[in-house]
């Protein structure tokens, strides 16, 4: 099997048959994000874990990520990926992560994905060859950025 395809069916796969699709609680903090470009949208929530008991900060623990959404198959299936690969993770991890996924996605084609670090997510590397759905595989990502940033403030200002 060549390789785009074997991606192409990593994203098919992700996109029939999300992971953690499905608001959950208890969770922390949600995000909704839109592309205004295409309509894909995305509300995703993530519960932390503190790791030394005290408080959530960057070793806060990423206890659960659930999400609800609609649009392609790129912008779907990127966002169940995100979920396999944070969730149990630490948050600097997960930012560890997120930086290198926003690497691919800017590499215009160009980029060497690590494996290790990405996983299922260097399926998209071909997707980084079109802007119009950079994104679309970014959404998912920026709206985790975004709930995880909220539930960092919200511990802070307790």
């Amino acid at each position: 099997m060549q390789l785009d395809a074997m991606y192409q069916e990593i994203i098919l796969d992700h996109y029939r048959n999300p992971h953690h699709k499905g608001l959950r609680d208890p969770h922390d903090a949600e995000a909704h994000h839109v592309n205004p470009t295409c309509g894909d949208e995305v509300t995703l929530r993530v519960a932390l874990a503190p790791a030394d008991g005290a408080a959530l900060d960057e070793k806060a623990i990423v206890s659960d990520v659930s999400y609800e959404g609609m649009g392609c198959s790129i912008s779907q299936a990127s966002t169940s990926v995100l979920t396999d690969l944070l969730i149990g993770r630490t948050v600097a991890e997960g930012m560890a992560t997120l930086e290198a996924f926003t690497e691919l996605m800017q590499s215009k084609g160009q980029g060497e994905p690590d494996e290790d670090v990405l996983e299922d997510a260097v399926a998209f590397a071909g997707v980084s060859k079109y802007p119009a759905r950079v994104k679309c595989a970014l959404l998912g990502w920026m709206a985790w950025k975004d709930a995880v940033s909220k539930s960092l403030e919200k511990e802070g200002a307790r």
